[in-house]
């Protein structure tokens, strides 16, 4: 928590600096949001999803009187899904400590839950609209807006088996430290003071770099196990409810 209390800080003094510029403006957004992973491999499929949250410090830069580049500092927490195997043998997490189990191996029907942070810094450009230049309300749609990543931590869980359900393992070795999305949203904005903007509305975002490292699977249950790169990325909506300054 002290370290995302610095980048903060580090974030507010940087943005607060550059908003003495007439046309930049910003802000903090506490965000709920709700992800799932889905995959390019018919027999990997996603089956459940996390509630989560984004908090971070937002900016925007106004090169025209309703059009903004946007980016900030922000956190993802608890984003991810559930992943269950049809494999008749699946072995997915080589580099997590699974010494308890009876097997690193997992039977059809295994399901693994990935709960990932992220650091993230957002780039996008927003068109904004309404009933005139000095209208307290607003509207805006906000498109693309490209999302560079950082893990900061992984948990995840088996669960779905037998034998081998284990609950908060380490995973940030099983998963990509580098994350790239794109997105969009749209919302409202209103003027609840002369330097301050309530804003609301719906983000998307949707991660285009494989989120899983390889995994070792076979069709057979006593067969050789082999090599699988399938690409597992999540989907995530998010409510934004951001203030500016």
């Amino acid at each position: 928590m002290k370290k995302i209390a610095l980048l903060l800080f580090f974030a507010t003094f940087m943005l607060g600096k550059a908003e003495a510029q007439k046309k930049f403006r910003f802000g903090f957004q506490a965000s709920p949001s709700w992800s799932w992973l889905s995959t390019n491999d018919r027999k990997i499929e996603g089956v459940s999803s996390n509630w989560g949250i984004k908090i971070g410090a937002l900016g925007e830069f106004y090169f025209a009187d309703n059009y903004a580049i946007t980016t900030g500092l922000g956190f993802g927490f608890n984003q991810g899904g559930s992943l269950q195997n049809g494999y008749a043998q699946y072995k997915p997490w080589d580099e997590s400590d699974l010494s308890e189990l009876p097997s690193d191996i997992f039977a059809l029907d295994a399901k693994l839950h990935y709960r990932v942070n992220y650091v993230e810094i957002p780039l996008g450009l927003k068109m904004r609209g309404g009933s005139g230049e000095d209208a307290r309300f607003k509207f805006y749609a906000e498109a693309p807006i490209f999302t560079l990543g950082f893990v900061s931590k992984g948990t995840g869980d088996i669960r779905g088996t037998n034998n081998q359900n284990l609950e908060d393992i380490d995973i940030k070795d099983e998963v990509r430290g580098l994350s790239l999305s794109w997105g969009l949203g749209a919302g409202i904005e209103y003027e609840i003071a002369t330097n301050a903007t309530l804003v609301t509305g719906l983000v998307f975002q949707k991660q285009f770099t494989d989120l899983t490292r390889s995994e070792l699977v076979s069709t057979d249950p006593i067969g050789d196990l082999n090599k699988k790169d399938s690409k597992a990325t999540f989907g995530n909506i998010a409510l934004r409810v951001a203030v500016f300054f």
